[in-house]
């Protein structure tokens, strides 16, 4: 990462990624968007048991929705569903387990899911920081893994789910550390040098903008959206970035804030106003690139990166699951 890149993204995020960057965008926001009743609605939401994730399924539960939360532990998805049914009053909060990281795990619960199942909305919440270098079972980078193997493969399962649905979408929560990052093929299981957790997660980050774009050109039926929720006071952020949370954490969105741009991505009428495949920051569209950052990737390293993904996803689907 230049130093360019970090001043300015750094600067960027003190005016608008913080608490008061928030409040100064909700000044423009339509209160009428949020005020719907999307009952008869189904929503997936994986690492839905804390922070941002818990915060948009309680906030769509209120509003009617059947809510899916795709966790890792038994423990605290079934607290977090308890929780979100009391504070909702709404009955219709299931709990699936399944661990992101692992994809034929993952093709398994897509199919199965499908079959028993109607999906409007999949809200790729699920992330995870390590900060050492680690592999799964599988030999795959555990960020990689996550981030971005496990996210394409659960979309890419369930698209013909929601291809079959009325103004069906897939919101992907991003990061704004993105911007600090080029797509690098060359490296995406962080093999070569010094492994950097935080720019690691940057790079898959910056992966899942570039997935976004080209599932909204292959996939016009679904309504596609990634986005940057803004540096939130969550539980990730506090075990992974211990660091920042301690030097930040009295400018931090609260969880609520964090999660209110996934919230009107996934529910609101005037999301279909803007073209699938854009990048959001507090309910707006925004640039996928600092100025002068020297960050846009070529057309055969995104073709590269959606090559290898397809190949790795195959090597774990059964014959059912082929794409």
């Amino acid at each position: 990462m230049s130093l360019y890149r970090n001043t300015v993204w750094f600067l960027k995020g003190l005016r608008e990624y913080t608490k008061g960057g928030y409040e100064a965008a909700a000044k423009h926001f339509a209160a009428e968007d949020l005020q719907v009743d999307v009952t008869g609605r189904s929503y997936m939401i994986t690492g839905a048991n804390s922070g941002i994730g818990k915060a948009t399924a309680l906030a769509i539960a209120k509003r009617g929705g059947t809510i899916h939360l795709v966790c890792r532990n038994k423990d605290r998805a079934e607290e977090a569903q308890k929780e979100i049914v009391a504070n909702s009053g709404n009955q219709d909060v299931m709990v699936h387990l399944l661990d992101m990281s692992n994809p034929k795990e993952i093709w398994d619960f897509a199919e199965r899911f499908k079959t028993e199942n109607r999906l409007h909305v999949l809200v790729n919440n699920a992330g995870c920081m390590v900060n050492s270098r680690e592999l799964t079972e599988d030999g795959i980078e555990k960020n990689f893994a996550t981030n971005v193997l496990g996210t394409y493969i659960l979309t890419k399962a369930l698209l013909p789910a929601l291809e079959k649905e009325d103004d069906a979408r897939v919101v992907t929560v991003s990061s704004g550390g993105m911007l600090v990052q080029k797509l690098d093929v060359s490296d995406l299981q962080f093999q070569k040098g010094t492994f950097d957790g935080t720019m690691a997660y940057a790079q898959n980050k910056r992966q899942q903008v570039i997935l976004t774009e080209h599932w909204a050109k292959e996939h016009p039926k679904v309504h596609f959206s990634v986005m940057h929720p803004g540096w939130a006071d969550t539980p990730a952020v506090r075990s992974s970035m211990p660091d920042f949370y301690e030097k930040m954490k009295n400018r931090l969105r609260t969880e609520e804030q964090g999660a209110d741009t996934v919230l009107w991505l996934s529910v609101s009428p005037a999301v279909t106003k803007h073209a699938s495949g854009l990048f959001f920051q507090d309910r707006k569209p925004v640039s996928t690139h600092l100025p002068l950052a020297s960050t846009h990737s070529s057309d055969g390293d995104e073709e590269k990166l959606l090559q290898t993904l397809q190949e790795m996803s195959q090597k774990f689907a059964t014959a059912s699951c082929k794409l």
